[in-house]
């Protein structure tokens, strides 16, 4: 028996090396900076400033411990985890709504209306701060959980109304049009068709909304007023003194919050690839 032996072209050899190194550079520029971060949270605040970078000579695991045994920590955990579990919902149950409307319902201004909700993704929360604490403060919800979920769904909606919109629009036609000449009206094809078919982006947005949720500093900062509503966001403060600054226990404190936002993108990454290539290609 005679085996065919597959050439490999130099130029596809040079591509694909040239395609690692840029993977190793991306990679090494986003987990460089969490290592040192971690490591930097086994250090004295006084080695700290003088060895930033390399191992540290004495392990010190109290600036650990000290964080998982205070109430602190774990407080605003809490607050940070109720926060963005209600940023989720409020942002999926909008957006749900919002793209099936502009997928499938037809009215008078439908194309303004998308391309002025689209207008928000290319404004920082920043930009809106004073308006937005005026109108929450109106509202009497300052210091409130609620005060700040609403923002941070609102100025999410703009991208998850996009995503989950382009999904929507990939559904057969003819699903709907047998639904209505059934008798299925548009809120139960909603509930009981469309829901059940776009779980992939669905749970993409809702990833997604819960990430950036739970990095959310600003509005924390400028809304709430109550240390025991802080989220972890603003636990950092917390080793700002007025002439000194424990960077050894805020980089300890920095590790302990992130890791469990890497464990939620590396467990669900799958559903964000496979909601985000949904209906890119039409069979």
């Amino acid at each position: 028996m005679s085996s065919t032996k597959v050439k490999v072209s130099k130029p596809f050899e040079t591509a694909l090396l040239y395609k690692y190194l840029v993977l190793f550079a991306v990679a090494g520029i986003i987990v460089i900076p969490l290592l040192a971060t971690a490591i930097g949270g086994f250090k004295s605040g006084a080695e700290l400033r003088v060895n930033p970078f390399g191992l540290p000579r004495e392990w010190v695991f109290e600036n650990y411990l000290s964080i998982l045994l205070g109430d602190q920590y774990w407080r605003m955990m809490g607050n940070s985890l109720i926060i963005s579990s209600m940023s989720v919902l409020v942002t999926l149950v909008c957006a749900s709504t919002a793209a099936f409307v502009f997928a499938h319902v037809k009215f008078y201004g439908r194309e303004f209306l998308l391309s002025y909700l689209m207008i928000g993704l290319l404004f920082p929360v920043a930009t809106a701060i004073l308006p937005l604490f005026l109108m929450i403060r109106d509202l009497g919800l300052l210091d409130s959980y609620l005060g700040v979920v609403l923002p941070t769904a609102a100025f999410s909606l703009g991208m998850s109304i996009l995503l989950t919109l382009n999904m929507f629009k990939q559904l057969p036609k003819e699903l709907l049009s047998a639904a209505l000449v059934d008798g299925c009206g548009y809120i139960r094809f909603f509930w009981y068709v469309t829901l059940p078919l776009s779980k992939p982006i669905l749970t993409t947005v809702g990833i997604i909304s819960f990430v950036h949720s739970w990095n959310q500093y600003i509005l924390p900062l400028i809304l709430l007023n109550s240390p025991a509503r802080y989220p972890w966001t603003m636990g950092i403060m917390e080793y700002q003194g007025e002439f000194t600054t424990d960077w050894h226990l805020i980089l300890a404190f920095v590790t302990l919050t992130v890791i469990p936002a890497i464990i939620v993108f590396v467990f669900t990454q799958k559903y964000i690839i496979a909601g985000l290539t949904a209906g890119a290609v039409k069979g």
